[in-house]
C-alpha cells in the first residue's frame, strides 16, 4: 500500500472527528442561535462522558488486535460496580478495599473469558456472550434488581472531582490510553499481541506463547471494564444492575472507528481514543439538537456498520 494511503488511513478518524465536531457545532448554532457546543463547560462534559468509553475501548482494542472479541465488558462493568458498592455500603468495608474488590472481579471475569478461549477452545464470540449473561445475572441476583446508593464522598471524587479544572475521569482515561499505547508499541508483549492477531500459527511457530498472550488480553480488558464502571459509579453516585447495558457496542465501535482491525494485528490505541471522542461528540451533539434517544441508537448503529464495512474492505484490499 502506498505511504500516502497508509497515512490517510491512520489519521482518517482524527479528520473525521474534526469534521463531525464542526458540523455538529454549526448545526446546533443554526437550530438554537447559540454557541452551545463549543463552550468550555460542554467540552469538559463531553470529555468526561467519553472518558469511560475510552477506558473500556482501550481494553477491548487489545483483545481485537489478537483477532478476538469481548462482548461481556458492559456486564463486567455492571457486576464489578455492583459488588464494589455492595461490600462498601451494605457490608461497611473501606472504599479503597471495595475498589480493589471491584477491580479484581473485572480481572477474574477476563481470566475466565481468556481461559474459555485458550484452554477450552471456545470461540471468543460464544465465550464472552456467555459471560455477558452470567455477569449481568449475578449483578441482578446480588441487588434484587434495585440500585445501591450512599457511597462515601471520598470515592465519589473519582467520578465528580477535578484537578486544575480537568475532570478526574479524563486524567485517568489519558493515563490508561498512554499506558496501553506504550506497552503495545515498546514492549515484547505488545509485539506478541500484534503477532498473534496477524498470524496465530506463525506466531506459535516463532515461539510466541499464544495462550498466555490471549489470556493477558482478556484479563486486561476485564480489568479496564471494571475500572470504567467504578469511575462511572463514582460519577453517578449509585449503581444499578442494568448499568452499561449495550455499552460494549460503543467500545467496539470506538476501536474500529479508530483503526483497530476486526481481523486482528492492525491498529493503534491512540486511534481508539479518537474513536471514543467521535462517538462522544455524536451523542453530545444529538442531545443538544434534541434528537430522540431512539434515533440516537439508530445513528450509532449506522456508524458501527459503516466502520466495520470499511475495515473489511481495507482488509480485503490488503
Amino acid at each position: 500500500m502506498p505511504r500516502w494511503q497508509t497515512w490517510v488511513q491512520q489519521f482518517s478518524s482524527f479528520f473525521g472527528l474534526i469534521l463531525v465536531s464542526f458540523g455538529i457545532g454549526i448545526a446546533v448554532y443554526l437550530k438554537t442561535s447559540e454557541n452551545l457546543f463549543f463552550t468550555s463547560d460542554n467540552i469538559l462534559t463531553l470529555l468526561r462522558q467519553a472518558s469511560f468509553n475510552a477506558i473500556m475501548a482501550a481494553g477491548v482494542s487489545v483483545v481485537i488486535i489478537t483477532a478476538g472479541i469481548d462482548l461481556s465488558i458492559g456486564s463486567v462493568w455492571a457486576l464489578s460496580s455492583v459488588i464494589m458498592a455492595y461490600v462498601c455500603v451494605n457490608m461497611g468495608w473501606d472504599w479503597r478495599l471495595s475498589v480493589l474488590v471491584g477491580l479484581s472481579i473485572g480481572l477474574l471475569c477476563g481470566i475466565v473469558n481468556g481461559s474459555g478461549v485458550t484452554m477450552l477452545r471456545i470461540p471468543p464470540f460464544v465465550a464472552t456472550l456467555g459471560m455477558m449473561s452470567i455477569a449481568r445475572g449475578i449483578a441482578e441476583v446480588i441487588t434484587g434488581g434495585f440500585q445501591i446508593s450512599g457511597l462515601p464522598d471520598a470515592f465519589l471524587w473519582w467520578g465528580q472531582g477535578d484537578v486544575f479544572s480537568v475532570p478526574v475521569p479524563v486524567i485517568v482515561a489519558l493515563a490508561i490510553i498512554l499506558l496501553t499505547w506504550s506497552f503495545l508499541k515498546f514492549t515484547r508483549l505488545g509485539r506478541h499481541i500484534y503477532a498473534v492477531g496477524g498470524n496465530e500459527s506463525a506466531a506459535h511457530l516463532s515461539g510466541v506463547p499464544v495462550r498466555w498472550v490471549k489470556m493477558f488480553a482478556y484479563a486486561y480488558c476485564g480489568a479496564l471494564a471494571a475500572l470504567a464502571g467504578l469511575l462511572a459509579t463514582a460519577r453517578m453516585g449509585s449503581v444499578r444492575p442494568s448499568d452499561a447495558l449495550g455499552y460494549e457496542l460503543d467500545a467496539i465501535a470506538a476501536s474500529v472507528i479508530g483503526g483497530i482491525s476486526l481481523m486482528g494485528g492492525q491498529g493503534s490505541v491512540l486511534g481508539t481514543a479518537v474513536g471514543a471522542l467521535l462517538i462522544g461528540v455524536l451523542r453530545n451533539g444529538m442531545v443538544l439538537l434534541d434528537v430522540s434517544a431512539f434515533w440516537q441508537k439508530v445513528v450509532i448503529g449506522v456508524v458501527i456498520i459503516i466502520a466495520v464495512a470499511l475495515d473489511y474492505l481495507v482488509w480485503r484490499r490488503r
